[in-house]
């Protein structure tokens, strides 16, 4: 199968080599790599540049937006951007941070998951950290039928359906979930160990904790939801912070009627799934 990869990258010095080493190495290499450097000023562009200029495939797109690492809206800003400089010959195509490494056989995997079932709309591995003796652990803080955000995979069919990826916080989560409003199954390969460079929660704050709340919002979860939601990623991350962070979030958004990602229709397919998965859990 053919496909493309898209990496949006801000000041990713310390870990963009690795990862394009990573995907560089693959057994099935991709037809094409969109390095989004965004709005760097560290030695991103230098080092992206020097691959580009040994690899045919490796491209370096340059971008501005806002110098913060906040996630959500700025890294698909940065994915659309590259997205816009493909064409749509590919089989699947992956949105891939700059701080992963991957195993050399990673996407022949992925491939041969999405030509078996053909149902499979999203695919992706397992994240693995290093834990302070330098042990690589797994650290998946969300369901292990979520993909993580990056590594995703994502079928040429599914990735239309869905309208590509919402430009705005849980872009990560709305994704699948209307992923199965289309009738795609998400896939994960607990065989599939990634390597995730800095470790989860580095890059966020109280404001993009709120953020998550705000999307809880805006996928229409509904309070019971978003309160269960919040206890559970409190509980998972270990920062009690988090609930009321994301609490504070869903109410501010609330409030200010900000706008749904989701129609009522995929709304309420969603709070239904939702409520699935809770009560399938509860149940022994």
């Amino acid at each position: 199968m053919e496909y493309y990869v898209i990496i949006p990258a801000h000041n990713e010095e310390a870990f963009i080599s690795l990862t394009l080493e990573s995907v560089i190495l693959q057994t099935l290499p991709p037809k094409k790599v969109v390095v989004v450097n965004d709005h760097s000023n560290d030695g991103t562009e230098t080092i992206v540049a020097e691959f580009a200029a040994t690899v045919p495939y490796v491209e370096l797109l340059n971008t501005k937006s806002s110098g913060s690492h906040m996630p959500g809206s700025k890294v698909i800003n940065a994915f659309n951007k590259g997205l816009g400089s493909l064409d749509t010959n590919f089989d699947f195509i992956v949105k891939l941070d700059a701080d992963i490494v991957l195993p050399k056989h990673y996407f022949e995997s992925i491939s041969n998951i999405f030509n078996k079932t053909p149902k499979v709309g999203i695919v992706g591995g397992f994240a693995y950290e290093q834990d302070e003796q330098g042990k690589w652990q797994l650290n998946h803080p969300m369901d292990k039928i979520h993909v993580r955000g990056a590594f995703k995979a994502y079928s040429k069919k599914c990735f239309e359906a869905i309208g590509g990826l919402k430009n705005a916080m849980g872009w990560d989560t709305v994704d699948e979930l209307l992923a199965q409003y289309h009738g795609f199954k998400i896939y994960t390969d607990e065989s599939l160990h990634v390597k995730h460079l800095r470790p989860t929660g580095k890059a966020y704050n109280k404001k993009a904790r709120s953020l998550q709340g705000k999307a809880m919002y805006t996928m229409r979860y509904g309070v019971w939801i978003t309160l269960i939601a919040s206890l559970k990623m409190a509980l998972k991350t270990k920062r009690p912070s988090a609930f009321f962070d994301n609490l504070r979030g869903f109410l501010q958004a609330c409030a200010k009627r900000e706008s749904f990602l989701v129609t009522a229709e995929e709304g309420e397919f969603i709070r239904r799934l939702r409520w699935k998965n809770i009560k399938s859990k509860l149940t022994p």
